[in-house]
């Protein structure tokens, strides 16, 4: 490990415990009826800490959604800090990060809906969460690749979790994001992918001098109720917001 990584990572510590009493006093004694709100402000206030951390700028365009539901294409955990550093949200991530160190533990404080994707009955329970967050007026961010990937090409997206969203009764954005690296290979070091291992790909970020993020925001006219062409539109309208930014 490298100076500036160990030091770095000293530092990402200390924020811990800056996290825990912002929570405590801000969100812990909250009522149920602005739980929701209140865990999403937290998670921005707790990612833009992280974020600076690694030495992070972000640049936006397009209008920045604060309601609705949110489908973005997916490179690496960081999306998740990313986004939430840009708009409080509530995420729906799988079930396994739920279980990684620190990241799992602000996913879980943030209010993110964790899914079992290998457990088919988990994805109406899930459903059913978003759309009540939906409902709260808390923005949804969902990944229907499923996966993470480099970024070359954006993965066929899922259907299943679009189903609180095909009737029509709320907002749709889409996201597309884009990492740079000044000292190194974004889509094999940034992005978060095949046989990486969290712990090694983490210090290796926190070793590097700059990282550098780029998303773009697009209104999205839906056209179907129906959730399978629905997925293939939102696919296409990210494709299109990647052709347009590149």
């Amino acid at each position: 490990m490298t100076l500036r990584a160990a030091g770095k990572l000293s530092w990402f510590a200390s924020q811990i415990a800056v996290n825990v009493v912002d929570y405590f006093f801000r969100v812990a004694f909250v009522g149920p009826k602005t739980k929701r709100a209140a865990r999403a402000a937290w998670l921005q206030r707790a990612t833009r800490r992280h974020l600076k951390i690694f030495n992070f700028k972000t640049e936006i365009s397009g209008p920045v959604p604060t309601r609705g539901l949110i489908v973005s294409n997916h490179l690496s955990y960081l999306d998740i800090l990313v986004l939430s550093s840009v708009t409080p949200a509530v995420f729906v991530s799988k079930a396994d990060v739920r279980r990684w160190p620190v990241f799992g533990w602000l996913a879980s404080l943030g209010g993110t809906v964790f899914i079992e994707r290998e457990r088919r009955t988990h994805v109406g329970a899930v459903n059913r969460e978003i759309e009540s967050a939906l409902g709260d007026g808390v923005p949804v961010v969902v990944f229907p690749e499923g996966t993470s990937s480099d970024g070359k090409t954006i993965l066929p997206f899922r259907s299943p979790l679009l189903e609180p969203v095909a009737g029509g009764a709320h907002e749709i954005s889409t996201s597309w994001i884009h990492y740079t690296l000044g000292d190194g290979d974004a889509g094999q070091e940034i992005c978060y992918w095949g046989d990486h291992s969290f712990f090694p790909h983490l210090l290796n970020l926190l070793d590097k001098q700059k990282i550098r993020a780029r998303v773009c925001f697009g209104k999205f006219a839906r056209m179907t109720d129906d959730r399978k062409e629905l997925a293939k539109q939102l696919q296409s309208a990210v494709e299109k917001l990647k052709a347009e930014n590149q």
